[in-house]
């Protein structure tokens, strides 16, 4: 979805970057095993698929925006399946991954009602005992300020247990910690 070009500029910086390698996406992952089929969902400029190609099994990613997809190709180049596709109808059949994750992404899809989709979609696509896990970023007045012009819809930590129930993951867990919230559901 659109980012303005500040927002732009701070995701493809060297201080994101190393945010995410060393803090958010260790924290985000945890103990969850990415050895099988994953899916990771809106990778936008690659820091987070860099990271998981160096952490486990056979990496897919979709991007809807068809410049970042291609920038991804190129940066990967077969080492990851690259898919231009919208993340809420997604190109697989049921039950083609082990694994589906996105990072600080979910505020850049349009609606609530979207991400319903997108929730209904990772499971959909996730395999019996599949776990669906990711981070997004709580709002805040900075967090407001740098999505001037963006899409911006943030995702209540206290609705989203409930949301990700409804899409018919079970064992859902939401922590919040610093400007961030991390979840997990399984199938």
């Amino acid at each position: 979805m659109p980012m303005n070009a500040i927002h732009r500029r701070i995701c493809q910086s060297d201080e994101w970057a190393e945010s995410m390698r060393t803090r958010k996406l260790p924290w985000a992952v945890g103990d969850l095993r990415l050895d099988g089929d994953v899916l990771e969902l809106g990778p936008g400029y690659g820091i987070t698929t860099r990271w998981l190609a160096e952490h486990g099994g056979r990496l897919t990613a979709v991007e809807l925006d068809p410049d970042l997809a291609a920038g991804l190709r190129g940066q990967f180049d077969g080492e990851v399946d690259i898919r231009e596709a919208d993340a809420t109808a997604l190109p697989f059949p049921d039950g083609s991954f082990d694994t589906v994750v996105c990072f600080t992404m979910l505020h850049h899809v349009p609606s609530p009602e979207q991400q319903n989709r997108l929730f209904a979609e990772a499971r959909r696509v996730l395999r019996p005992g599949g776990v669906f896990a990711g981070t997004d970023s709580r709002t805040s007045l900075r967090f407001r300020l740098i999505h001037i012009g963006d899409t911006c819809v943030p995702v209540n930590p206290g609705t989203l247990p409930d949301r990700l129930t409804g899409a018919g993951f079970d064992h859902t867990t939401v922590d919040t910690g610093n400007r961030s919230i991390r979840f997990r559901a399984t199938v």
